[in-house]
């Protein structure tokens, strides 16, 4: 399908794999509403095009991958700011982060430096992390006078347990690749140099096993993640499981297998 020009990112698809790059170096790749809409619209066409098999996310530079919202709009006082506007924009950002979090097809954060605020919480969304070892990570939003936002008490806190968002958030701490690594929000750090290979090969090990089986284990574990039950998360896993077994993609690998 035909992806339409953006104002503040980029979507190339190639060969399967959909990559949207957010295009602000010189502000660190902030999030501003305009970039939000781009990447409202980005995420409802990728998910339309299920020719799409993973998503790469990642920030145009080398300093940043995002470095959080576009500061300059909560500036003043609130009585500066319409309310209705600020609902309005609460309503997107949700939405962008739910369209990420529901896409078809895995998503993968390529972070390739800072990665604060916003960008973080955007990255959480994502369904796996991929980091360069110089990279930065913080929640500094008391530092403004201000809370986490759109989803990410719940979301990254399912990542990194909720005493560690506490201490980042009340701190307005930063901590590096390793420390984000070893907190369970990063897959993986490797080299500056190596980031790309990395990856790519994270990236055709997808695409090498049913893509068809990849898509429906993602449905299958997001439900359950945020199931309130076990009963709940086995009776969907159920669903989709039989969904999976019916297809023609299932009877074929495993044709193959017993083959071999």
């Amino acid at each position: 399908m035909a992806y339409e020009a953006y104002e503040s990112i980029s979507v190339d698809v190639s060969d399967g794999v959909a990559t949207v790059t957010l295009h602000r170096p010189e502000k660190y790749n902030a999030l501003s509403t305009a970039v939000y809409l781009d990447l409202a619209r980005a995420f409802a066409e990728i998910g339309l095009d299920r020719d799409v098999d993973v998503t790469v996310i990642t920030g145009e530079g080398t300093d940043a991958f995002c470095a959080g919202a576009d500061i300059d709009q909560y500036a003043g006082d609130a009585e500066a700011h319409d309310p209705r506007q600020k609902d309005r924009q609460r309503i997107l950002y949700e939405d962008v982060y739910r369209r990420l979090y529901d896409l078809h097809c895995p998503t993968v954060a390529k972070i390739n430096g800072y990665c604060v605020g916003g960008g973080l919480i955007l990255a959480a969304f994502c369904d796996l992390r991929v980091a360069v070892d110089d990279a930065e990570f913080g929640v500094p939003t008391t530092d403004i006078g201000q809370i986490p936002s759109g989803g990410s008490t719940y979301r990254v806190a399912q990542l990194i347990g909720e005493a560690k968002l506490k201490e980042l958030v009340y701190t307005a701490g930063m901590v590096d690749a390793d420390e984000a690594h070893d907190a369970g929000f990063l897959n993986h750090v490797v080299p500056r140099s190596a980031l790309d290979d990395c990856v790519d090969e994270l990236v055709d090990a997808i695409r090498n096993t049913g893509r068809q089986a990849v898509k429906n284990s993602k449905r299958a574990i997001n439900s359950a993640v945020n199931a309130p039950d076990l009963d709940t998360a086995r009776e969907y896993e159920a669903e989709v499981w039989w969904e999976q077994f019916a297809t023609e993609e299932r009877a074929r690998l495993v044709d193959a297998f017993v083959e071999d």
